[in-house]
């Protein structure tokens, strides 16, 4: 079977009939290709993302639908990082009343390679520079994750690595210029 047509796609900010599409997008990324699982520390927004996203007046999430079904998520939240666990100094940098950050941009694996988190990217970045709330953008990801730091690169700069040679997380830290 071939894979459908990137314009086979439609992108729109979410809406709560999407919800349970968008939760499950997630869940399966979490468990399916991380491998980590619901992590309730660090998900509390996929497990309630109406008030994440639909109820807070700066916080977005976009959909890509396809055949009626979501396929892929991206996310904004007016947010910088936490200490911890990560470092005091990049809080300090990225404090929540002026950062937006990066979240949950994720295509279920029978739709890569078809432009869907780069579109949704770039809707998100527009709408942060279009925000006069936010003046930063900030995202980490994990570097294990194949493609993921080198997509990261297309669209902004290390700003902090934390990898090491410690087992788990290999995090390294971006901003997306505005």
């Amino acid at each position: 079977m071939s894979a459908p047509a990137a314009t086979a796609y439609r992108l729109r900010t979410a809406r709560a009939e999407d919800l349970p599409g968008a939760r499950s997008v997630m869940l399966d990324t979490f468990y399916e290709v991380f491998g980590i699982g619901y992590l309730p520390e660090h998900h509390q927004d996929v497990i309630d993302p109406e008030t994440a996203y639909l109820r807070h007046p700066l916080n977005r999430l976009w959909v890509a639908e396809h055949g009626g079904r979501i396929v892929a998520t991206t996310a904004i939240r007016a947010q910088g990082p936490r200490h911890p666990p990560h470092p005091a100094r990049l809080a300090d940098e990225f404090p929540d009343h002026r950062t937006a950050q990066l979240f949950r941009v994720y295509v279920r694996p029978e739709h890569h390679r078809r432009g869907l988190a780069t579109r949704l990217v770039r809707t998100a970045v527009e709408h942060v520079r279009a925000t006069p709330e936010f003046d930063r953008l900030y995202l980490h990801t994990d570097a294990r994750t194949p493609g993921a730091l080198e997509f990261w690169l297309t669209f902004g700069r290390i700003i902090h690595d934390a990898r090491g040679p410690h087992p788990g997380f290999q995090t390294v830290h971006l901003e997306i210029p505005l």
